[in-house]
């Protein structure tokens, strides 16, 4: 198993440096193919863009197949496509290939979130979800570093070692990773009605909406956060960027150790809590008085963050048994969707509304409601019942309104 989670990590480290790295990359490529910064914007957007689009039909397909052979289809192609991209030699060729990217990473990450559920214990889930969560971090606090230090040998040389990277990985995929049986047999269902079924139940629908909220707040402070430092500490770039360290340090430590605070406090209790801090630190975040300040503060803010992004995925995959594909890649599509939205509303604030106050109030309005729709939606308490056993189970029936939907998902 130690193996599965390791290769895992790596998966998710190598797709979240492929992702992060084009940004530091912009000025370099905009001069390397002639083009203006408005144009430059479609390299980042490409990938999001194929990311976003085909993770929404790459996660109900994987529920029907075995999902070993849809990583590996994915892993590969992500391999040849990122390879690509160091041999463009134009711009609507860069484009191409960033956008493939994206669209093979889309076959590929969903599969991480879930099989996990499969392959270990209920009570290991947490800390096997930050494992992987921790790849995504480590790939921001060192990844992006390391390959924008390449791209001074020669902007192409990252895309290269990462694709050489993504094809080992998937040579190691055909000898770790077991098969998987699909999760629906016999006449498939259609992607439209997966999803259907998916959100028939209010359960997974305040689930979802609460995932949304959050992320919108979650987003819209961090949009902004450069912009803040620069208007009021006069931060460059560099030192800006020295703070995102310090957010990437805390991230890492959240996503290796949070499941130790998960094992005390329960998944409800941290979660709830979690948002809670976040939202009061995002507030005082206004009183610091020093770019220091500002460091220690996210590096506790996403101690927290790296701790319950984790509950949240093992959350929302307890919503059924057979779709864990359809969760995951709705789970993505909603992260980006709350992405859109956080920062354009963190836009405005920041223009017309007294600043970053603005924005963090707006943060805090999301973490509160956030807090609201997890604990109506009532997942985490069944989750935690269904670990504790059948008493627990009949106790979080019989305090839920909806316990019928409860019962007849823990039976299953």
């Amino acid at each position: 198993m130690r193996k599965i989670l390791s290769l895992y990590f790596l998966i998710m480290f190598i797709i979240g440096t492929d992702t992060f790295l084009t940004s530091p990359l912009l000025p370099t490529l905009r001069h390397e193919f002639n083009i203006s910064v408005e144009a430059s914007g479609w390299l980042v957007g490409a990938y999001a863009l194929g990311f976003a689009l085909f993770a929404l039909v790459a996660g109900p397909l994987s529920d029907g197949l075995n999902r070993k052979k849809v990583m590996l289809f994915g892993i590969l192609g992500f391999s040849v496509s990122t390879f690509l991209c160091g041999v463009a030699n134009g711009f609507w060729t860069m484009v191409l290939f960033r956008g493939l990217a994206g669209v093979f990473a889309a076959f590929t990450s969903p599969q991480v979130w879930a099989t996990i559920p499969i392959l270990v214990p209920p009570q290991k889930i947490m800390r096997s979800m930050g494992i992987a969560t921790a790849g995504l971090a480590v790939s921001q606090t060192l990844g992006v570093p390391i390959g924008t230090y390449l791209a001074v040998q020669s902007w192409k040389m990252p895309f290269f070692i990462i694709g050489a990277c993504a094809f080992l990985l998937f040579l190691l995929i055909i000898w770790i990773v077991p098969d998987f049986k699909p999760a629906i047999s016999g006449k498939q269902p259609s992607i439209v009605g997966r999803y259907g079924t998916l959100l028939g139940e209010g359960k997974a629908k305040k689930s979802f909406l609460a995932y949304f909220v959050f992320q919108s707040g979650n987003f819209a402070v961090f949009s902004f956060l450069g912009t803040w430092l620069a208007d009021k500490f006069d931060l460059t770039v560099s030192e800006i960027g020295n703070v995102l360290i310090f957010m990437g340090l805390g991230n890492i430590i959240g996503s290796f150790f949070g499941s130790n605070v998960v094992a005390k406090l329960g998944k409800r209790n941290t979660l709830l809590y979690g948002i809670a801090i976040m939202g009061i630190l995002y507030l005082l975040l206004n009183t610091t008085t020093s770019p220091a300040l500002v460091k220690v503060s996210y590096f506790f803010l996403y101690i927290i963050a790296g701790t319950i992004f984790p509950i949240m995925m093992a959350l929302l995959q307890t919503l059924s048994t057979t779709a864990r594909g359809t969760i995951a890649a709705l789970s993505n599509a909603t992260m980006y969707a709350a992405t859109t939205f956080g920062t354009y509303i963190a836009g405005i604030l920041y223009a017309q509304w007294n600043g970053f106050v603005g924005v963090t109030l707006f943060a805090a309005v999301c973490y509160a409601l956030s807090i609201w729709l997890w604990m109506r939606s009532g997942v985490a308490q069944a989750s935690e019942a269904a670990a504790q056993g059948p008493a627990a189970v009949s106790a979080a029936i019989a305090s839920q309104p909806s316990g019928r939907h409860l019962f007849r998902r823990t039976k299953s």
